[in-house]
């Protein structure tokens, strides 16, 4: 078998170039520079006499459900200084009562009818619009009628009712607690300042300001609520599978008798002030573990709204593309004087005041390393001024690009109606076109020729000016002393005396891995199943490989594998390396290719691959689109037969892995997660973090063996297929690529190698960190017979539990702001469930919630839920069903299951009938078998005696 590089004619680039000639001269017209980005006629928009904006389209997917969205043009920009936090505050209200659903009311109707809090009814609140979002089933009217009379509740008709409103004061401030108090949050608001130059951004974070959050006067709440929310700021969104006219009707009908406001206040643009001289803000930290420094180049902005701001944006994109590769290719091949950087140009600090920036960011390997780092990153930047960028790697760039828009209209018809919404939004507060994406196709199909290397040369040196430079340090403040000044930060990203090298590439044109297929192997037999819809294949090497046809996406087929053994079978001596085995090898490259030229070998192939050795299991993961289904196979056979040993890439692994595991030293939350896994997972060495002595261990040669070793044997494999898949031309492939692999019939298992999950009950308190927040950690464990129905009944307690902890902890104590509840279900090496709780909160009341949530389990376990709760489970699931069942990633993971964990197949294809047998009584029962003589751990991180 040859693996010497071949090159091969270009077509994929010549095709995708030719299409030009064929254009008319009408459609040409259309592209014209000046004009105008035409809309997606598809939507349908409206006003009302209130002023009130309206969208509407029509969309299938996914089926039977609709995205409702009210958007409002108004966030905490708008605040005064007594209300900084109150928009966000407004948007907690309107889940808290309207007019016609007082109190929990609107949350209880909508998880009844299957909408789950927090997973689909959310809102949010930026600077300048907030969003409610309420996905809905469209195959039942009435409660599409209910959906968008709910938004027009939101729109005018919130109740404010003054014990809601103090009730929720705890639970903002139990956000805030959640989301910050870290070392993000403390050196933030010590940068804020200098990013947003300060500017009304600055303070006017949505979060708002906890002294108001806690002493607002309720008037000041409704006042915004009245100013703000008015019909001419307000747009509603309905993308789904709907009959628009029907929308429209409903839409007139709710929001109609809305009267248009008498005085309306204006809105204010406000922008983030021009700076002449370079800005800096230095942030240090006891708790922060990494150095990073930031040079953000700001420029103005404009909305896309002609075909020139198209044309502009698409060479921003191929520009940020080709830096990308570029440092990814330093990084690769070992040459970087950094751990990580980016250099790309975009919105300034997510969009704000119309501005964007050309920013480069460095990770350094240490404080001391930094300024070589910024050099390092600098002369990437300096080296496109000088030298431009090249052809071939504009070439990738370009190809890239148009691969992804392609992707797009081949899935035009499976688009998420959410996908569409995003864009819609966008228009309403921004003004940005919504484009329909056949237009969006051929526009790039036919601008992405004519753009010239001289043309991106030239987009690229406008980024760089002398002015509008703000820079930021951060780094942890027992690195003072070896961290530059404002004065010395300045000077090492503005130093460019270096000399610099033209970028040469390493791969002159586009390569074929293989230049001969393998050998293969042969089809030993195959079988239908009727009942699931898949096919069977069993090879003369061992390989058994399942099919599932679909049509749920049109560019994608998944795919996984599984064999037995894993980390498991490793010698303790080498187990180190062993976890390292996988991480190598695929960040490696293979065969004869590095890691950055298989990269540019596999430019524009829609496809993803990687191999991988959990503790139980090895296999290869991955997708691909269609006409790139032989590529991923060919990827699978090389990494199978030539795996690629470099030691340039185990160098570079090995000393990122020596910088993380030092840098968890100072974080409080990973020294916690070290101790949760140590009392949940038993400490074993086989899935503990890596200490720097475990580090010291690894060993090139015991990795790249381990790997070999665990590949050398595919006869007991299984590989699951789903997708987009022409079976007659994907079998033969199949046999030629998976039936060369190696097969010597070795029968395998894993090894029990001690992984013993939680015993007795356990009582462990970590103290770490500075601020007043407690991180609480939960845990139940039990063994059980690991079966369908249990595991049913136990997604019932998880689902219910959820919600009356939110009940409890939140609503009614105003203690907590998110709480989690996980359930995991293992089967090997012994069959236990794990069920874990999560919340922050304030340390002083850590003990209260804990001993609340632990009353609210027992509660449910003593007299299980009532039929109403059961209820709204079974309808919640039911809906899940109908969607997963149309995913590729369902059936993906449902087959595996059946495959690895011996279920039946009415498991899946019966599982909404398993649902509907469900009962409170059975639960009851089951339950309080399963969570007999469990163990207990209860976990706490408290902020430094």
């Amino acid at each position: 078998m040859k693996l010497n590089c071949k090159r091969v004619i270009h077509l994929t680039y010549l095709l995708l170039f030719t299409p030009v000639i064929i254009f008319a001269q009408s459609e040409l017209e259309d592209y014209r520079a000046e004009n105008k980005i035409p809309l997606d006629t598809s939507v349908h928009v409206g006003k009302l006499n209130n002023g009130l904006t309206y969208y509407i389209k029509r969309n299938i997917e996914p089926k039977d459900r609709a995205e409702l969205y009210l958007v409002i043009k108004a966030g905490s920009l708008q605040e005064e200084d007594d209300q900084k936090g109150l928009a966000h505050f407004t948007e907690h209200m309107a889940f808290n009562g309207t007019q016609s659903y007082p109190k929990n009311e609107l949350i209880n109707y909508l998880e009844k009818a299957g909408i789950r809090f927090g997973a689909d009814l959310n809102a949010y609140t930026t600077f300048d619009h907030t969003v409610y979002q309420l996905p809905i089933y469209t195959n039942d009217n009435e409660l599409l009628e209910d959906g968008i009379e709910i938004l027009s509740e939101w729109a005018n008709k919130v109740s404010f009712d003054f014990k809601e409103i103090d009730a929720e004061r705890g639970v903002i401030i139990e956000e805030e607690r959640q989301r910050g108090k870290n070392a993000n949050e403390r050196m933030s608001k010590k940068l804020l300042p200098v990013l947003l130059a300060n500017s009304r951004f600055k303070d006017r974070l949505p979060i708002g300001d906890m002294n108001v959050i806690k002493t607002f006067e309720h008037s000041r709440l409704t006042s915004y609520y009245k100013k703000w929310y008015r019909t001419d700021l307000q747009s509603v969104i309905v993308v789904g599978d709907v009959n628009p006219k029907d929308v429209e009707s409903l839409i007139g009908k709710y929001f109609n008798p809305i009267k248009k406001s008498t005085h309306p206040l204006e809105i204010k643009n406000y922008s983030i002030e021009d700076n002449n001289s370079p800005m800096v803000a230095i942030a240090l930290d006891p708790e922060f573990s990494y150095t990073v420094a930031t040079l953000n180049i700001k420029n103005s902005s404009s909305p896309l709204i002609t075909n020139n701001d198209l044309r502009k944006s698409l060479v921003n994109s191929l520009i940020n593309t080709m830096l990308a590769s570029r440092i990814s290719e330093e990084v690769k091949d070992g040459k970087a004087t950094y751990l990580q950087a980016g250099i790309a140009y975009g919105p300034y600090q997510g969009g704000l005041g119309n501005i964007d920036a050309f920013s480069i960011q460095v990770v350094a390997k240490s404080a001391e390393s930094l300024q070589q780092s910024i050099y390092g990153v600098m002369d990437n930047v300096e080296s496109v001024s000088q030298f431009g960028f090249i052809e071939a790697e504009l070439e990738r760039a370009k190809i890239e690009l148009f691969s992804s828009i392609d992707k797009s209209y081949k899935e035009s018809n499976k688009t998420s109606s959410k996908a569409y919404v995003n864009q819609l939004v966008k228009h309403f507060v921004f003004n940005e076109s919504y484009m329909d994406i056949k237009y969006l196709f051929h526009f790039y199909q036919w601008v992405i020729s004519q753009i010239s290397l001289d043309e991106v040369n030239k987009q690229y040196k406008s980024f760089i000016r002398d002015d509008n430079w703000v820079l930021t340090l951060q780094g942890s403040s027992n690195d003072e002393k070896v961290l530059p000044n404002e004065v010395e930060l300045v000077n090492w990203f503005s130093n460019n005396s270096r000399e610099v090298k033209q970028y040469k590439d390493q791969v002159s044109s586009l390569m074929t891995i293989l230049d001969e297929k393998p050998m293969g192997g042969k089809l030993i037999s195959k079988r239908a199943d009727s009942n699931l819809g898949t096919t069977e294949l069993t090879l003369g090497n061992g390989i058994k490989i399942i099919i599932k046809i679909t049509d749920f996406k049109n560019d994608e087929i998944r795919f996984t594998s599984f064999s037995p053994g894993g980390t498991s079978l490793a010698n303790k001596e080498v187990l180190e390396s062993a976890k390292l085995a996988t991480t190598l090898i695929s960040s490696s490259g293979v065969a004869d290719f590095s890691s950055s030229n298989l990269q540019k070998v596999l430019t524009g192939k829609s496809l993803s691959f990687q191999p991988y050795i959990s503790t139980y299991y090895e296999g290869f993961k991955g997708y691909a689109s269609p006409k790139d289904f032989e590529s991923l196979l060919q990827l699978i056979y090389l990494y199978t037969k030539y795996p690629r040993k470099d030691s340039v890439t185990f160098n570079r692994l090995i000393e990122q892995y020596e910088i993380n595991v030092k840098a968890k030293e100072t974080n409080p939350i990973a020294i916690f997660q070290d101790t949760i896994n140590m009392v949940l997972q038993g400490n074993s060495k086989w899935i503990r973090s890596s200490s720097l002595e475990d580090i010291a261990t690894i060993n090139l040669d015991s990795a790249f063996h381990f790997y070999q070793e665990r590949f050398a044997d595919l006869s007991d494999m299984t590989f699951v297929f789903v997708g987009n898949i022409d079976e007659k031309e994907m079998i033969p492939i199949l046999v030629t690529y998976l039936g060369g692999l190696p097969s010597f019939g070795r029968k395998e298992n894993y090894n029990d190698v001690g992984i013993s999950p939680l015993k007795g009950h356990i009582n462990k308190t970590v103290y770490k960190g500075m601020d007043e927040k407690a991180t609480v950690v939960l845990a139940y464990h039990n063994n059980y017979h690991f079966n369908h129905s249990d595991n049913l009944y136990l997604e019932a307690f998880k689902s219910i539990l959820d919600t009356r902890l939110i009940e409890r902890l939140r609503e009614n104590e105003g203690g907590v702001y998110s709480p989690s509840v996980q359930l995991s279900r293992t089967k090997i090496p012994e069959s236990y469930f794990m069920l874990s709780i999560n919340f922050t909160c304030q340390p002083q009341r850590a003990d209260e919630l804990i001993m609340a949530t632990n009353e609210e389990i027992n509660q449910l376990l003593n007299e299980g839920p009532t039929p109403e709760e059961l209820d709204t489970f079974i309808t919640q699931k039911l809906h899940q069903f109908e969607k997963n069942i149309r995913s590729n990633n369902y059936w993906l993971n449902s087959l595996t299951a059946l495959e690895r964990d011996e279920l039946y197949p009415e498991h899946v294809l019966k599982y909404d009938q398993f649902v509907k047998k469900m009962k409170p009584d059975r639960l009851k029962k089951v339950l309080k078998k399963l969570f007999k003589n469990r163990s207990e751990a209860r976990l706490v991180l408290y902020p430094n005696e």
